[in-house]
């Protein structure tokens, strides 16, 4: 459970001496065609995500220039402060500094782990370790905040991922101090099995930007959350 702590601009913001217990719940991935930035629509599908309970939000931007990304992460960050929850950056370290994110996220081909570390010290710092337990044990043993596998399922936002065995949750939990997230192919009826492996969090696409009705949604997660004690 987080404590919100009140801005004299009135966003919630989280104390930095429980983040370190807090990374756990539904964490939302933007993608440029689900969560379209023209007409505002990626604030209000964000914001419904933040209304069911969603921890993280991330900004994946694959395409943009990162000066053109630098207003729409400021209000990305203000709007999930006023929620409580962590703003995040994909693989853009410079743009996640120079905004001030909560963190940002990291897969093999990004930016070297060590030199983030650096530049983003005392900020949350997730590593995509895919099907490697190796490479997780690694990215602790650098100081991470957490490490995310997968795919677990079958992905419409990646479908060339590989997959990899459920049972890899439970052994990454055995082995690793720091929380694990789960993604790929993640949908609502699948998420109550990974979180009882031992999920942390869960990485979710397109089953929330997808969905009928986004804030309950993602209030189906948190549910699940808090029924097994993660929230």
């Amino acid at each position: 459970m987080y404590i919100p702590i009140i801005d004299i601009f009135g966003y919630f913001l989280e104390s930095k001496e429980l983040m370190k217990n807090t990374l756990a719940g539904l964490y939302v991935i933007t993608d440029e065609k689900l969560t379209p930035y023209s007409g505002g629509k990626i604030f209000e599908f964000v914001e419904k995500a933040l209304k069911g309970g969603a921890r993280f939000v991330q900004l994946r931007d694959k395409s943009n220039k990162e000066e053109e990304l630098f207003n729409l992460s400021l209000e990305l960050k203000k709007l999930c402060h006023r929620y409580g929850a962590f703003f995040i950056i994909n693989d853009r370290v410079s743009l996640a500094k120079e905004v001030e994110a909560d963190g940002v996220h990291l897969g093999k081909e990004d930016e070297p782990l060590e030199e983030a570390i650096k530049k983003l010290k005392g900020k949350i710092i997730g590593v995509s370790c895919y099907g490697s337990l190796e490479r997780a044990k690694w990215a602790e043993s650098l100081g991470v905040s957490y490490v995310a596998f997968g795919s677990f399922f079958p992905s419409p936002t990646k479908p060339e991922s590989q997959l990899v065995p459920l049972d890899l949750i439970s052994k990454a939990k055995r082995e690793l101090k720091i929380p694990i997230c789960a993604i790929g192919g993640i949908t609502l009826e699948r998420a109550e099995e990974l979180i009882k492996l031992g999920a942390d969090i869960l990485a979710v696409i397109s089953d929330i930007w997808l969905a009928e009705d986004i804030e309950k949604r993602a209030k189906g997660y948190t549910q699940l959350f808090k029924k097994y004690g993660k929230l």
